[in-house]
């Protein structure tokens, strides 16, 4: 017999033999559903299980909370994503999306042998500034951003995604019981509990629950973690670029953009009674395009127009959230950022730092500032620029005025408020641990400076394991960095400690405290030296000590220095 003819018969023999090791259906509280059995390669001996648009509330209703579904008869086949919630399209010239979409998603690995059971679950929150995204990600043709397939199978996790709404849809308040808000915090809310309810069904652990997110996902995964309506339902969580004190992520003039909502569809803006009855017969496409996100020529930085957002509705998020920390004292918390989240805002803002042959001015950059702290006056907008260029020699160069630019808006936007969940988390904590980290992978957009660190969303690729999904698109060290991602993240789920599990890391990653702020920096080669010690801790300071405690209005509710004694 020939080689070939032996090889073939071998993998014949093989492919009859192994068999598929999966759930089937599975009975939901809303009834029976059915995913699809994947194998993981010719020669794996593993599978996954999908579920793809399993609804978890019923279709939603303009400005009001999520509902209970009422089940269905039947079958469910699970096979297809659910429509995202309506939003606008990028362009802002039309909607896309449904009213009926309140659905999510699961990823369960499984092995040759048997079923699984007991399995850490990681529950994914998107971002999108509160205006854009969806369970799925972003897509090109079948590969979506938010696919759980790697994490699931490489770190033996279950993970779900699901949808919550946005825009005014999701998130308009008239800051009083006729429209109180936060109905996309009530829409993440409402998959935690049913996740937390049917997810043993699928293999899963509930009192083994994880949530992480980026962006407004991450600041979403904090103000879950306050909240108390989540109390015994989270038991880890993960914030990567967002927190619940990022200037952006609670409205405080919320009934402002509510009537320029109103204005804009014909409804009454002096009473909100009659407003809020208005909207809700108002068709919703009219309503999400009510709002628009200028991004061009902006009076004042991009921050201050991040519009329809969470709001302290006396509820949900019940005070101010300096003040909620003692309900996420027994979970488990990683906050990180980017080390050029701003990057993103910084290019809206001045357009001029990713033009190499623009050039900026001292003037441009005070001129930036005094937009960002436009609460504190002439005061604040000396002091802020006074501390970011005192290093700057006599005659500073493009790219070291530049990178200042970034440092601004990744300090004032990210950075800052994260290492005050972070000290807020670790002070406030019982049995929960507290870690922090600074992702400095730089970013691979072929048209930003060489200069340019990792910027805002970057790190998503990774976490998802994009380079092994997509190979030929990435180097090895990219490589590198996903699989350490997905290590530390998914061991840190099953067991609280991102050095303990299933994966092996790098490096041990250690606790982070306030008195030295340890923190790992993730980038393509982590050693020993990657533990540091008080990142950006002179201009961490800055804005929560001397900048909180000039006069005007403040932009944190906690200036902390017991939280950060003077190094």
């Amino acid at each position: 017999m020939k080689l070939w003819e032996i090889l073939c018969l071998t993998v014949t023999c093989f492919l009859v033999t192994v068999q598929a090791t999966t759930l089937g259906g599975v009975y939901t509280e809303g009834g029976m559903v059915e995913g699809i059995n994947k194998k993981l390669g010719l020669f794996l001996a593993d599978y996954i299980d999908i579920f793809k648009g399993i609804p978890f509330a019923a279709p939603t209703k303009v400005l009001e909370k999520p509902e209970k579904h009422p089940g269905w008869t039947g079958t469910l086949k699970a096979k297809e994503f659910g429509p995202r919630c309506m939003q606008a399209t990028l362009t802002q010239t039309d909607v896309r999306g449904s009213l009926d979409c309140l659905y999510l998603n699961i990823w369960v690995p499984q092995s040759r042998k048997e079923v699984s059971t007991n399995l850490p679950v990681m529950i994914w929150i998107y971002g999108g500034a509160f205006i854009w995204g969806g369970g799925m990600g972003a897509n090109f043709l079948n590969n979506y951003l938010y696919d759980g397939e790697e994490i699931a199978v490489r770190g033996k996790v279950i993970v779900v995604t699901f949808n919550y709404r946005l825009g005014p849809l999701g998130f308009l308040s008239t800051g009083d019981s006729n429209a109180p808000g936060n109905y996309g915090l009530w829409d993440q809310h409402m998959a935690i509990s049913w996740v937390k309810r049917n997810i043993v069904a699928f293999g899963g652990d509930p009192n083994n629950i994880t949530i992480f997110g980026e962006s407004a996902g991450a600041a979403s995964v904090s103000l879950q973690t306050l909240s108390p309506y989540n109390a015994g339902k989270i038991n880890r969580a993960i914030s990567q670029s967002g927190v619940a004190m990022c200037p952006w992520a609670i409205q405080r003039d919320p009934l402002f953009w509510a009537k320029n909502i109103a204005k804009n569809v014909g409804c009454p803006t002096d009473d909100t009674e009659a407003l809020v009855k208005c909207l809700k017969i108002t068709d919703p496409r009219a309503i999400t395009l009510g709002f628009q996100l200028d991004l061009i020529d902006l009076t004042y930085p991009l921050v201050h127009y991040l519009s329809f957002v969470p709001v302290i509705d006396g509820d949900f998020i019940p005070d101010e959230p300096v003040k909620l920390f003692h309900n996420s004292a027994d979970i488990d918390y990683i906050a990180g950022v980017n080390n050029m989240d701003g990057h993103v805002f910084a290019g809206i803002d001045m357009p001029a730092i990713n033009r190499p042959l623009r050039k900026i001015s001292r003037n441009d950059l005070y001129k930036l500032i005094s937009g960002l702290t436009i609460q504190k006056g002439v005061e604040g907008a000396n002091s802020t620029y006074s501390i970011y260029t005192q290093d700057w020699p006599a005659d500073p160069d493009q790219e070291t005025m530049k990178k200042t630019v970034v440092d601004v808006e990744t300090d004032y936007i990210f950075l800052v408020p994260t290492q005050l969940a972070l000290a807020l988390h670790h002070q406030n904590a019982r049995s929960g641990r507290t870690y922090s980290y600074v992702f400095s992978h730089p970013s691979r957009m072929p048209v930003y400076p060489s200069w340019t660190g990792a910027d805002h969303a970057d790190d998503l690729q990774y976490v998802f394991g994009k380079p092994f999904r997509t190979p030929l698109g990435y180097r090895p060290q990219d490589r590198d960095v996903a699989g350490s991602m997905i290590a530390y993240w998914t061991n840190f789920a099953k067991t609280g400690d991102p050095n303990k599990g299933e994966m092996s890391v790098p490096v041990p990653w250690p606790h982070y405290n306030a008195a030295n702020g340890q923190y790992l920096e993730i980038t393509k080669e982590i050693t020993y030296q990657s533990v540091k010690k008080n990142l950006r801790g002179s201009y961490v300071r800055f804005w929560l000590q001397t900048y909180h405690s000039l006069a005007n209005t403040h932009s944190f509710p906690l200036s902390g220095p017991e939280l950060f004694p003077t190094q």
